[in-house]
This record gives C-alpha cells, structure tokens and sequence, in this order.
C-alpha cells in the first residue's frame, strides 16, 4: 500500500497513488521508421466515455512529454500510454450521513469518554422509534462495536491528525461548503457477466495441459482462451484485452483467472502455490437481497473453496467479513478450521472523508464507517513451517487501515 502514516495504531493509506504506481503503461512498438502517433492527454479504456475508470496520457519513451494534439515522433522507438485511476473516485469531500459534533475528528479531541450505559439507553430509544426490539443480531452488533469503538476512534483519530498536519487531508470549512461528493452514475464492468458466460462452456479436464494464455500484443481475445485457464501479462507493461466489447487493463507481471468458485479447475491446474491469499465473499445481507446487486454465497458454498490447494506453508489468510457477527464467527469458528487455518487477529478498514472525518456516524445502528479483516495462517506440516516461520514476522492483534474509500461499489484497499 502507498503508507501515507504509519503510527502504532495503524496506518492512513492513499488507495488512488498505490493504484496508478501498479504500473499501468502499454508499451507500443513501431515498426515503421518517421510513424507519428498523436497525444491523446484524456482518452480512456472506454473510448473517452464519461463512466469510464481510467485516464490515459500518451508520452514517448525519450524526451518531454507532449501536449494536447501535439505529435510524437517515434522513429522506431517505443512509446508509453501511461493509464491513471480516475480521481474524482476518490474525492469523498463530505460524509455520506452527517455525523454529531462530538464525533468529528478533527475537533482536535484527541479523547472522548464513553458512557456505555448512556449510549445503549440512546440506541434503546432509536429502537422503540421503530416500535420493536433489539433482535440478538443486533445485540452481537452492539456488544462488539462497544469492544473495538476506542480502539478504532483513538487510533484514527492519531492518523488523521497526522494526516491534517501533513496536508494529506484537508478540513478547511470553505472548501467542503463549495465542494459537492461525485456522483459518478452507473460505471459499465462486464466481469460479472462475464463470470457467468464461463459456466456456459464445457468443464475443464482435469488432465488438460493448457493452463496458461500468455497474453501478448493482441488486444481481442476470445472470451473462451480467457475462461478455460489462467491468464499471465509476463511482459514489464501493461496489457489491455477486449472483452465483450469493453477493454480491460492487465499488471505487469501478473495472471488471472476469470470465473467463479464452481470452475476453479484452471486454478488448481496452474499449480502455483501462494504465500498470501486474500477473500471478499459476497456475503448475504439485505442490501444486496433488495438491490439484487450481485450473488451473495452460502457458508456451504464459501467452504467449498480449495484454499488448502493453493496454499503455500505459512500462507497467510486474509478474509474480508461483513459487520454482522454471524459472519464473523463463521470465518473464526468454522472456515478457517475447515481450512486449517489458525486465526490470528482481527484489522479494521476505517473510511474516512478528505475532510478527516467519518464517512458515516460512528455509532450508526444501520452502518458502520469501518470494515473488518480476519488475518489467519495456514497450519500445514511441522517441518516445513517451522523451516519457513523464521522469516514470517508475527501478526499484531489489532491495526487499522484509514482511507478515503473509492466510490465504487466493495472496492476495496489493496493490501
């Protein structure tokens, strides 16, 4: 991650700078001696269309950059089209829900005590608002948010304090008065569709020696050498492949696979073993029963995913899990011994405006403004982790991760 702070709490992290220091740049050969390729300063993966993720700037390899509309003169040379992350994602001026004086965190109150039985007699009367009680869900809520409440509050309060100083945030009241939050409408991504294209075509064999697509300077490819087995960018650029019509920009010195947890086969033929692996399931909640978003996964199936396969000894597990409790003690109690996997401790994602402050109340009964991440390793055989535990560094009981959040729907910081 691009660590902005780093303080015994945690860290404040800039998502947008790790993401354009990925190495998105598309190497462009010319063949033709005298060929001239014109600046395109805004073009973008989805031909200059508003929705689109990414920006590009075009440069050669040699001398300044050039202008808007000015020609390059390759000459046989290499050119660059450096692809940047839309920062308007990234531009959360103000809090989704406005948040009690007491709770902002640039107030400069570095601590705030807590009544614990006035805050329950508080959330008692939202509740009977409603005309009902607290379920035992709710309950398991409550009791866990008031663990890990002062934890999370002084320790973001340290990082944006930091980050205030160094001017990585900005809590001028003028500036949040003139600025309004990007509402960047509905942003086309197929990955889903295609995802499911890949059920379509026919199973994989388990004996099939074609396990890698090695991508290189094509651009289209058939969806079906994309869904039948892993995908490698060896190259030091980036690549961009078509896709049902939209354009996709691959890493350097990076592979994929495009399809779901009922056709992992390509995976498990790829016979690499990782020494990190991390998970966001799409865990059942109502928001995405009512939105019909996306799939949400049973526990059952979750379980199902052959992690001890791709696992290396030591490997380190990082699951994403949602503020519900049963999720939680699902992921601690019964995934990770399923898995064989030891859990070591609990991180929190805390989002935040540019302003410093939380991007929802910190004591909301619906949603919290953090996220949490169940960190746990693979317990494999004795020999061989201890072999390799001497350069495993131990995991902390509990960090925080503080960022602005990107506007796109789940999408998480890179880790």
């Amino acid at each position: 991650m691009s660590v902005v702070h780093r303080l015994t709490a945690g860290w404040l992290v800039d998502h947008l700078s790790f993401i354009n220091q990925c190495g998105y740049e598309i190497c462009d050969s010319f063949a033709y001696p005298g060929s001239v390729t014109l600046n395109t300063s805004v073009t973008s993966t989805e031909d200059v269309h508003a929705n689109s993720t990414f920006a590009a700037t075009s440069s050669s390899r040699d001398g300044p950059v050039p202008g808007p509309g000015d020609a390059i003169e390759t000459e046989g040379k290499s050119a660059k089209t450096r692809y940047v992350f839309r920062k308007e994602f990234f531009d959360v001026s103000k809090p989704h829900i406005a948040a009690a004086p007491e709770e902002r965190l640039w107030q400069g109150c570095t601590e705030v005590i807590i009544r614990i039985c006035l805050f329950y007699c508080l959330l008692i009367l939202q509740k009977r608002k409603r005309k009902c009680v607290f379920n035992q869900g709710e309950l398991d809520a409550l009791e866990y948010h008031s663990k890990v409440r002062k934890l999370i509050w002084e320790g973001t309060v340290h990082l944006v304090q930091e980050g205030l100083k160094s001017g990585f945030l900005h809590h001028s009241t003028v500036e949040l008065s003139c600025r309004k939050n990007v509402v960047t409408g509905h942003v086309g991504c197929g990955l889903a569709e295609l995802c499911e294209m890949a059920k379509r075509f026919p199973a994989v064999n388990e004996n099939d020696h074609q396990a890698v697509h090695v991508l290189h300077d094509e651009t289209s490819i058939p969806e079906q050498d994309l869904l039948s087995c892993v995908t490698e960018n060896n190259s030091n650029c980036a690549k961009m492949v078509v896709l049902m019509g939209q354009k996709y920009l691959v890493p350097p010195k990076s592979s994929f696979l495009l399809s779901d947890i009922s056709c992992l086969q390509p995976l498990l033929n790829y016979k690499k073993k990782y020494d990190v692996i991390v998970i966001d399931p799409p865990w059942e909640n109502k928001s995405v029963k009512r939105s019909n978003r996306y799939s949400h996964l049973s526990s059952w199936q979750i379980k199902q995913i052959p992690l001890p396969a791709l696992a290396a000894p030591n490997c380190l597990v990082v699951t994403w899990v949602t503020n519900r409790q049963k999720h939680l003690r699902f992921v601690k109690d019964e995934l990770y011994p399923h898995w064989s996997v030891k859990a070591l401790a609990e991180w929190h994602w805390v989002k935040i405006t540019r302003a410093g402050e939380f991007v929802l109340p910190l004591d909301s009964l619906h949603k919290k403004p953090y996220e949490v991440l169940v960190l746990g390793q693979v317990q494999g055989d004795i020999k061989e982790a201890l072999r390799k535990s001497e350069d495993v560094l131990p995991i902390p009981e509990h960090k925080l991760i503080v960022s602005i959040p990107c506007s796109l729907h789940s999408h998480k910081p890179p880790l």
